[in-house]
């Protein structure tokens, strides 16, 4: 069934995916020491694989500058160091200003899990090019996505399958057809990347990181995390204190959260967006297409949601929106205000019969091309949230839960408790309840949150804060809507960022930008 959990951090790689819409080794390499040493051979960058979301070759930046892609070889289990080896997909655009102003390296992390980075870095290469005049912006693939040894379960056409079925079983039919659906991707994903699936920890991708540091001839991470790039850097942060340099959180996953209270609190946060979408739509001076209130816009969204489970409409062929396909297209469309014109056009479609648009919207959070091919991240999104995840739900948890997800979000509260399934089946056993972020003696970490953030809520800013430890996470609050703050495009959140990694600037904390 379509992964709820990746809702929490998929936005920035979803939006790549409609914007835009390397190269991998393993088996014997360098050992240990040697691969603090090895010389990447930094090339032009081909087209993006089917895995990482396909799509053509990333477009040189303004003045001409040539996006670069190198493969790192890491240690395939980073507890047998001297074992076989992993490639980690890299990507890299030089540093456009003075060197001798050059800071270092600028590592960033998207989200997902799951989201190529290799991808997703030249869609918003503009957005970085005052960070470019000092840093060299590198992003990467970690291991199971993309060209990162990318994690394989279902084909394109049981993906299709997939994400048509009923993800809100209303009997035991349903139910054993999800739980059944649900195991069948799950061992598909134990066949096909047995090797992989074991070794795509946050905690591995960490140290994949600091290797990559020492690689790129760094003495410190500096670093941008995006949504789950928050929880990568956290985890970072509390294995290697004492190389953390500059870095941001934005979008900010709460560490102390397990599997349940986050799709609660996930539950919560698309609730407040869509309160906010519908507010928004009725308050403007031209009539609001889809209701004449805030609580008739989501009364008729909630009544074309329970048509769909009986009657879907025809959305793009051969496929049908239905209920599943249209939620999971409305909280695609939450992520971001500027998404929001879509979701009114798509749902007032819907209401006529024509679902295409909310479709669209679907298929762009399930990775989904529109040749029909998917990307990895679904099948990363689940192995890398599964090998984190300790906990393993069943039905009758969920049941019992439904009653307080229900009174966090009447739309979205069934969906999200019931993608706590995703793991049960799951090969390899999970790692914690929570990641562990705790840093003392690191460097400030700006932790920057948004007030009306459906995907990872304002409240998990200060948890980080507190989990990093006293006097390392600083806080910034972002009063605005959409998930994270940088690429909002607000000038006080971009000041304190930019001052923070150009110049070195600490903003106060308790800073609020409206």
């Amino acid at each position: 069934m379509p992964n709820p959990s990746q809702w929490r951090a998929a936005a920035l790689t979803v939006t790549a995916v409609l914007l835009s819409c390397v190269l991998t080794g393993c088996g014997e390499g360098p050992k240990d020491g040697d691969l603090a040493a090895q010389q990447l051979d930094w090339q032009d960058c081909p087209a993006p694989s089917e895995s990482e979301g396909g799509g053509d070759a990333p477009s040189p930046l303004p003045g001409g500058a040539q996006w670069q892609c190198a493969t790192m070889k890491a240690p395939l289990d980073w507890s047998a160091p001297k074992g076989d080896t992993i490639g980690i997909a890299l990507i890299r655009a030089r540093a456009s200003g003075d060197p001798d102003k050059r800071v270092g390296s600028l590592v960033f992390n998207f989200g997902g899990p799951g989201g190529s980075g290799v991808t997703t870095l030249p869609a918003f290469g503009g957005d970085y090019a005052k960070l470019r005049t000092r840093y060299d912006l590198v992003s990467f693939d970690p291991r199971g996505v993309g060209r990162s040894d990318g994690v394989k379960c279902e084909d394109d056409s049981q993906l299709d399958s997939y994400f048509q079925q009923d993800a809100i079983p209303g009997d035991d039919t349903q139910r054993k057809a999800l739980l059944d659906n649900t195991k069948a991707f799950n061992a598909a994903c134990e066949k096909n990347s047995g090797r992989t699936i074991p070794h795509v920890r946050t905690t591995d991708a960490a140290r994949d990181m600091d290797l990559m540091r020492q690689v790129l001839g760094d003495d410190k991470l500096h670093y941008f995390g995006i949504s789950y790039g928050t929880e990568l850097g956290g985890v970072y942060a509390h294995l290697f204190p004492k190389k953390v340099g500059r870095a941001v959180f934005d979008g900010v996953v709460d560490p102390t959260q397990d599997p349940e209270q986050s799709a609660l609190g996930q539950a919560r946060g698309f609730q407040l967006a869509l309160d906010n979408f519908a507010e928004d739509c009725t308050s403007k001076a031209d009539p609001c297409p889809i209701g004449d209130t805030p609580q008739d816009v989501k009364g008729r969204i909630a009544k074309l949601l329970t048509d769909l489970e009986s009657k879907p409409v025809p959305g793009t062929f051969p496929r049908e929106l239905t209920q599943t396909a249209a939620t999971s297209g409305i909280a695609q469309a939450l992520y971001s205000k500027d998404f929001w014109e879509y979701l009114t056009e798509g749902l007032d479609q819907a209401y006529s019969g024509d679902g295409k648009e909310l479709m669209v919207l679907s298929d762009s959070m399930n990775g989904r091309s529109e040749d029909g091919q998917y990307s990895n991240l679904t099948a990363a999104n689940v192995s890398i949230n599964c090998a984190d995840e300790k906990p393993r739900y069943t039905a009758a948890d969920v049941e019992a839960k439904l009653p307080e997800f229900r009174a966090a979000s009447p739309l979205f509260g069934d969906y999200l408790a019931w993608g706590m399934l995703s793991c049960t089946d799951w090969a390899v056993p999970g790692a914690a309840d929570h990641p562990d972020v705790g840093a003392a003696g690191a460097a400030p970490i700006l932790v920057v949150g948004n007030t009306g953030d459906p995907a990872t809520p304002y409240e998990g800013a200060k948890k980080m804060v507190g989990a990093l430890g006293k006097g390392v996470g600083v806080e910034l609050t972002y009063k605005g809507q959409g998930h994270g703050a940088y690429d909002s495009g607000n000038k006080c959140v971009h000041n304190a960022v930019d001052g923070y990694l150009l110049d070195g600037t600490v903003p106060p904390a308790g800073t609020v930008c409206t």
